[in-house]
């Protein structure tokens, strides 16, 4: 989650303000959206967070605190209007579904009808929300950037976009093990990795 400085270093924004959107689910991923927004504002960016199905379970909550801790804005609603997202943000995180297929469900399927539409930089984490994480056909929203969690899923074969990462350094060795997860040398103390 701590890739924007990779992918997006703070002098090479278009815009003045190192705006980002964290846009997040009601599951899993949306708790991997809340820590990641902790990450960028540690960096330095301003990230933003729409999280409008926020999950009773304990850990998510805490994320959630943290983020208000650390002052990171909460949107109460995601603006359907697309120039109102693409003047102020200088890309979007996408913690919306990862490999939940929810998708149809609200609010995932009205944040996704909206995000397809974004001209800024999408960042997805683990799989780009709408697309069937093993078979099938990508979804609507098109990231320029991937940040697998672990280990890339099937789907990651058909991310068409600029910069793909791996964060996962985190695995342990018994688990690679059992899976046969074949993890890349980690530049320095970095826990991502450019696949």
């Amino acid at each position: 989650p701590a890739v924007s400085p990779q992918a997006f270093p703070l002098p090479s924004l278009p815009r003045r303000q190192p705006t980002v959107l964290v846009v997040c689910g009601p599951a899993q991923n949306g708790a991997i959206g809340l820590v990641c927004a902790r990450h960028l504002r540690n960096f330095d960016y301003e990230p933003t967070i729409f999280y409008p199905k926020r999950s009773p379970d304990p850990l998510h909550r805490d994320f959630t605190t943290q983020c208000e801790k650390m002052d990171i804005p909460f949107l109460s609603y995601l603006p359907t209007e697309v120039q109102l997202i693409n003047d102020a943000y200088n890309a979007v995180v996408d913690a919306v579904l990862g490999a939940e297929v929810a998708e149809g469900t609200e609010p995932c399927a009205a944040i996704l009808a909206t995000l397809k539409h974004v001209r800024i930089p999408i960042v997805s984490l683990d799989v780009p929300s709408g697309w069937a994480a093993e078979a099938g056909g990508s979804g609507d929203i098109s990231p320029a950037v991937l940040v697998s969690l672990a280990a890339p899923k099937e789907v990651a074969r058909r991310f068409q976009g600029g910069r793909h990462f791996l964060a996962g350094r985190f695995v342990p060795e018994e688990l690679r093990r059992k899976f046969g997860i074949c993890a890349p040398e980690y530049p320095g103390s970095d826990c991502v990795v450019t696949l």
